[in-house]
């Protein structure tokens, strides 16, 4: 193995059991959650289900608003590797407290586990991006945050798939229940093995005012930073105000505009997350262990033509009854074009997304590191929930079809980034020299052929 490769990390102390503790609590909150959506809309009677669906996304995001402030302050005045631990402690208990409410059949005991996985991750994330340039080395730290996004949005997926084929199960119930617990157990049994990460700033005095805190923190990461940080975390909040808008309405454009059925959900789940992972991976080899802004331009201008192509390709998908599987559509030549613009909307994502984490976490003061994540924490899950009224004006007010939204986001993608590289032209001038750069270097290897 190359070891330039960001691969490479996996085969070191410093870096291995800190990424297995975060890919095991990223696919325990989606087991758990989806899990918890099926069991309401499959195993629960009444006319609330739409209700009660939303309102598991509100318990869960909640927490990112109330704690990741206070998961900040956590972040600087405590050891690192020692808060991890004592949150994945945490987990096994919420997880118990989680499988007794899906086998006893009751709904708040697992709303409330639910609230309590989002406090639990709300607290984790700060310390999860911070922690990362105190174990790597500055031509490391782009690789690892291509594994960290990787490894995420791939547990997402496990997660989301794993909670569907455990549900199908007899005995659901007993099955989900043994595997939130299990997996919430070797989460913490692997964070024993993250090595030591000393405390920045210990001498931190805690404020438990929440929401005088949050908005320190907000203040901190906006306003008490070079401006490159701030902007990177409005860009990274914007992308997840993408990734928002495109997931929530994947089942609905999968169900009536491609007329198929939950498998072609899947389908599109399983390109948008693949893409994630090759775009970030691709955006570490591209990078050669720098920290290449030059490729936050390009994903952005990936995003917004993929979004293009997406909405350009919606149209003149067959209909059936019943609707047909994810092997049926891929009989249809127009699917593959489809296909396609996700796993390039996933790929570009990567591009943009990880450039923008490293320049985050490589220039902001160790002591202010843990807060100014949690900064962006309560951004991207503001952003999220803009997404989500967006999308309610944009298709129910405005009567807009849900290609359209996708037009409009796409749109929107050139206004915010056109703002973010005017207010930093560091990335702007980033692009042209990489582009400049890969240029100068194909005519020096054609000619070095030629000769």
């Amino acid at each position: 193995m190359n070891p330039r490769s960001p691969s490479a990390l996996l085969l070191k102390r410093r870096f291995l059991p800190f990424f297995i503790t975060q890919l095991l609590g990223a696919f325990n909150d989606n087991l758990f959650k989806q899990s918890l959506v099926l069991i309401i809309l499959y195993r629960l009677g009444g006319q609330s289900q739409s209700l009660l669906v939303n309102l598991c996304a509100l318990l869960f995001i909640l927490p990112f608003f109330l704690f990741s402030a206070l998961g900040g302050q956590f972040g600087e005045k405590f050891a690192k590797d020692a808060l991890m631990r004592a949150l994945k402690l945490a987990e096994i208990v919420i997880m118990l407290v989680g499988a007794v409410g899906i086998c006893w059949g009751n709904l708040p005991l697992m709303l409330a586990a639910l609230f309590c996985m989002g406090s639990h991750s709300a607290l984790f994330g700060p310390v999860k991006y911070s922690i990362l340039p105190q174990h790597l080395h500055g031509d490391e730290l782009v690789g690892g945050n291509a594994l960290v996004e990787t490894g995420t949005f791939l547990a997402i997926l496990a997660g989301t798939i794993g909670a569907g084929l455990l549900m199908s199960q007899e005995r659901y119930a007993a099955a989900v229940s043994v595997a939130v617990v299990l997996v919430a157990l070797f989460g913490y049994l692997a964070s024993r093995g993250i090595p030591r990460a000393h405390a920045a700033l210990p001498e931190l005095q805690l404020d438990w005012n929440i929401l005088r805190q949050s908005g320190e923190t907000l203040r901190l990461g906006l306003s008490g930073q070079h401006v490159s940080v701030s902007r990177s975390l409005l860009g990274n909040s914007w992308f997840w105000f993408l990734g928002a808008t495109y997931l929530t309405q994947i089942p609905a454009y999968a169900k009536d505009w491609l007329h198929g059925d939950e498998s072609v959900v899947t389908l599109i789940l399983t390109v948008f997350s693949v893409g994630i992972a090759l775009g970030s991976m691709l955006c570490a080899r591209l990078s050669k262990g720098r920290l290449e802004l030059g490729l936050v331009p390009l994903g952005a201008i990936g995003l917004t033509l993929c979004g293009l192509l997406l909405y350009w390709h919606s149209d003149g998908f067959s209909a059936g009854n019943p609707p047909q599987d994810w092997l049926a559509l891929l009989l249809q030549g127009k699917a593959w074009w489809v296909l396609v613009d996700i796993l390039g909307l996933g790929a570009f994502g990567g591009f943009y997304i990880v450039p923008l984490y490293a320049l985050i976490q490589a220039r902001t003061e160790e002591g202010q590191r843990s807060r100014v994540v949690a900064a962006n924490n309560i951004l991207n899950a503001l952003l999220m929930v803009v997404s989500a009224i967006v999308a309610i004006i944009l298709l129910s007010v405005v009567g807009l079809s849900i290609p359209q939204l996708f037009l409009v986001v796409s749109l929107l993608n050139l206004a915010v980034n056109g703002y973010l590289f005017h207010a930093v032209p560091e990335f702007t001038m980033r692009f042209l020299s990489w582009l400049f750069g890969r240029f100068l270097s194909r005519r020096a290897s054609r000619a070095g052929g030629d000769s």
